[in-house]
């Protein structure tokens, strides 16, 4: 991973890309929650049983972009709920892409969807990894005595 990546400019760009991109489970979680299907653009739910699903879903969706967000602040010290909440987003991407394989191509936004779930967040995780380890080794040094072997 380059330098900058580990440096204070590259800390502050993660936190600007993981709070600029929580927002799109966020807003879309919470619009899922507030106005069910048709906050998709789909037909009012015939079936209570789907609009439930839909509802409950977008809520898992709403919670994911929580948990990114609670991230932001101290991102380096963050790690396990960092990927915890990636592996979530990848294991659905992985959804995403069977279906595309087994159903045929959704609309352009489902698309960027998965690019963003299967190719941008795990180069998230690796660059918040970097960034965190980054942030162990200064934390290391700091604590060195000085002198010491």
């Amino acid at each position: 991973m380059p330098d900058i990546v580990t440096t204070a400019a590259g800390r502050r760009a993660l936190q600007v890309t993981v709070a600029v991109l929580s927002a799109v489970p966020t807003t879309t979680g919470l619009a899922g929650v507030v106005f069910g299907p048709a906050a998709f653009g789909l037909a009012e739910a015939d079936s209570p049983s789907l609009d439930s699903h839909v509802r409950f879903l977008s809520g898992v969706f709403l919670a994911i972009g929580l948990c990114f967000y609670s991230t932001v602040r101290r991102i380096e010290r963050h790690r396990t709920r960092f990927r915890l909440a990636a592996a979530a987003v990848f294991l659905g991407g992985l959804g995403r892409l069977l279906s595309l394989i087994l159903v045929g191509s959704p609309e352009w936004p489902h698309l960027v969807g998965l690019a963003l779930e299967l190719l941008v967040v795990p180069v998230l995780v690796i660059w918040q990894g970097a960034v965190a380890r980054a942030a162990e080794t200064q934390a290391a040094k700091n604590r060195a005595v000085p002198g010491a072997p």
